[in-house]
This record gives structure tokens, sequence and C-alpha cells, in this order.
């Protein structure tokens, strides 16, 4: 089964999609498998984080904008603005695709794991995400 998933997205960012995925392997009655998510982006990942404490996602994302900062006079591509080279790079350093079992008709998550889509560019938007469910 293949689907794809539009996250919307405010900005920068964890935004949590778990609940559209948990739907989604619901539906394909896999009773075992593999839930394979990709995002159709340059300046977007994904990510399995923790889904208690936001301060966690928080965090990160302040780690990730000090790693990669905007302006820096080493980018050439600038043409759409100062936060899009750095979303490239931050895309590059994480994944684009991540794979979760599934057992017993659910994702394998842990208690505290959720599904998020990482966005790096400041702007609102939408993002697209591939969700392959199969044996």
């Amino acid at each position: 089964m293949i689907s794809t998933l539009h996250i919307s997205v405010s900005g920068q960012g964890l935004h949590s999609f778990t609940p559209k995925v948990t739907a989604l392997v619901t539906k394909a009655q896999l009773r075992e498998g593999l839930c394979t998510l990709f995002v159709q982006h340059t300046s977007a990942s994904l990510l399995i984080q923790e889904n208690y404490d936001p301060s966690a996602q928080h965090d990160l994302e302040r780690w990730l904008n000090r790693l990669v900062p905007e302006r820096d006079p080493l980018y050439t591509h600038t043409l759409e603005g100062d936060d899009d080279m750095p979303a490239h790079i931050k895309s590059a350093l994480t994944a684009t695709s991540i794979s979760i079992p599934i057992v017993d008709r659910q994702l394998a998550l842990g208690s505290w794991q959720g599904i998020y889509l990482w966005e790096h560019r400041r702007m609102a938007g939408s993002r697209k995400v591939i969700v392959h469910i199969g044996e």
C-alpha cells in the first residue's frame, strides 16, 4: 500500500504526524511488515523523537540552528532566502527516509517515540511524505 500524506507546517521545527501514519497502518491491516516514510523535499527531513517533553524538540532545533547558521559567507545558493541553503544542509545531515517495523498490526514505536517532519525553512506551508506499507 502506498499513500501520500500532506503535512502542514507553521515554520521551522518538529511537526508530529504519528496519528496520520498510525491510521494508515490500521487501514492496511498488516499483521507484520514495514512502514517506510520518505519526504519529497530537499529542505525538510524525517525523525523519530521523544514525544513527551517538547523541550527535547526545542533543544534539537536550537542545536541544529547553531550547527548550521544562516548567512554564512561561504554560501553561494542564496536566491531563495537566508534560510534556504542552511535548510538543504540540515536535510543532508539528517534523514529523508525512515522505516518502522509493524508488529501485531501496530507501529513498533517505543513508549516515548513519535514521528516528526523536521521543517528546516522558516515559512509555513505543506510537505509531502510518501508512505509505503508492506510485508
